[in-house]
């Protein structure tokens, strides 16, 4: 038989067999960030420092779990109605209506008239992607399907539009001589954009620069959209986390909304809640009248269906419980001010160590100036290498520093180090 099995094989080519066995799959690049992770807890040196991953650590450098999670997790686990039962297809109804009175704001008239569709995601990636299809399937292309993407972004917007079959397309956004805001530029890629075009906009704290508009240039970006008739689609993933005030955070969004703007919202709970592997985020498409969002809402849980059927529920039960608790809000913004607050120290003592103690060369405004977990510190991408390599600092090649892995036992090792490579 084994001999007989062996000749049939034989009859196949070996291209045919290799299409069907799959050795013909490209080998896929490592995901950066990841690759970068790894090769930090793999290193053995004593005074190692790991400033690319997005996550909260406290000043000793761990993870921290908040308070009122805690909380909100002992309060589920002695709830003796809790069940395992499947969720709707668009979630949580008790979490997803308080998610969207967060960031668009409980007195808007988009949620009183009730014109906001919310689904619950699979966190702010899944909010982008559920957001990205719902366009590559209804929305009425001026041309191709488009999506501007800032320069830089956050590396997976791009392959969650490619994925969907929408080409992304950069606008100026970083301007590498300020480390600052290319205004200008932005403002001319909204207006040189046919009309109609889909803009993707960091609500608060951009990924990776930590550089935002003012609220006077974000009212002079709503007004060309506007008049192009742009759709916005924004990616809010550090609502609070950013200032630590959740309103202040929300302001560009809101003002949005109010300028009766077409846009959607992605919300993520990773970072303000630090509930980074439950994957709670949330999906938000405010249309102009109830039956429009009726359609919406309707064509948005056959997507849904069709990818997940329904979310998880955990995570969604426990921030649902935190926004819709009174007490346990207030803790939760507490909480939120203590992780913004430390960031915000760190940037201040950075900034005083490299100006006033070390007297790095260059000007190191934008490490205060820039708000958020991330810092782009202008260095170059040899620079980058040698902090990684040499002084065993892993930071992205671009130079984009997380905030939140500096503490006070070891931004001073950092700051001497980065005085190193910038002198070199």
């Amino acid at each position: 038989m084994a001999t007989r099995l062996k000749q049939l094989i034989s009859h196949f080519s070996e291209n045919e067999m290799s299409a069907e066995l799959w050795q013909n799959v490209p080998l896929a690049p490592p995901d950066s960030i990841f690759q970068l992770t790894a090769a930090y807890k793999a290193d053995t040196f004593k005074n190692k420092v790991n400033l690319g991953v997005g996550a909260y650590r406290d000043n000793d450098n761990k993870p921290w779990v908040l308070p009122v999670v805690k909380k909100a997790t002992s309060i589920l686990l002695n709830d003796e109605a809790l069940d395992h039962e499947y969720l709707p297809i668009l979630g949580l109804k008790d979490f997803t209506s308080a998610a969207a009175k967060l960031i668009i704001g409980s007195d808007s008239p988009a949620i009183k008239e009730d014109r906001v569709v919310s689904a619950q995601t699979i966190s702010g990636t899944g909010a982008n992607h559920l957001g990205a299809l719902f366009l590559s399937k209804f929305y009425k292309w001026n041309g191709p399907a488009k999506v501007y993407l800032s320069n830089p972004t956050w590396a997976n917007h791009h392959a969650i539009f490619k994925n969907v079959g929408i080409e992304p397309v950069d606008y100026a956004y970083y301007d590498p001589k300020t480390i600052g805001l290319d205004f200008n530029g932005f403002i001319e890629a909204l207006k040189n954009a046919p009309d109609r075009s889909v803009f993707l906009l960091h609500a608060c704290a951009h990924n990776p620069t930590g550089i935002d508009p003012t609220q006077e240039q974000w009212k002079a970006i709503a007004e060309v959209i506007g008049a192009k008739k742009h759709y916005s689609f924004f990616d809010c993933a550090y609502q609070g986390f950013a200032s630590g005030d959740l309103d202040k955070d929300a302001w560009a969004v809101r003002y949005f909304v109010e300028q009766g703007l077409p846009l959607l919202v992605c919300q993520s709970f990773a970072k303000n809640a630090g509930l980074y592997g439950e994957r709670v985020g949330a999906l938000h498409i405010v249309s102009s009248d109830r039956e429009t969002a009726n359609r919406v809402g309707s064509q948005v849980s056959v997507l849904q269906r069709s990818e997940i059927s329904n979310p998880p529920s955990h995570g969604a039960r426990l921030v649902s419980l935190i926004l819709n608790d009174a007490g346990l809000f207030e803790e939760w913004k507490r909480d939120i001010q203590t992780m913004a607050g430390r960031i915000i120290d760190m940037r201040k003592e950075l900034h005083r160590l490299l100006t006033e103690e070390l007297r790095t060369p260059g000007n190191w405004d934008h490490i205060v100036n820039q708000i958020g977990m991330f810092s782009f510190t202008g260095i170059q991408p040899e620079q980058s290498k040698a902090l990684v390599e040499k002084s065993h600092i892993y930071l992205t090649g671009n130079g984009r520093i997380s905030m939140a892995g500096l503490n006070s036992h070891n931004i001073r090792y950092f700051a001497g180090e980065l005085d190193g490579v910038v002198r070199k």
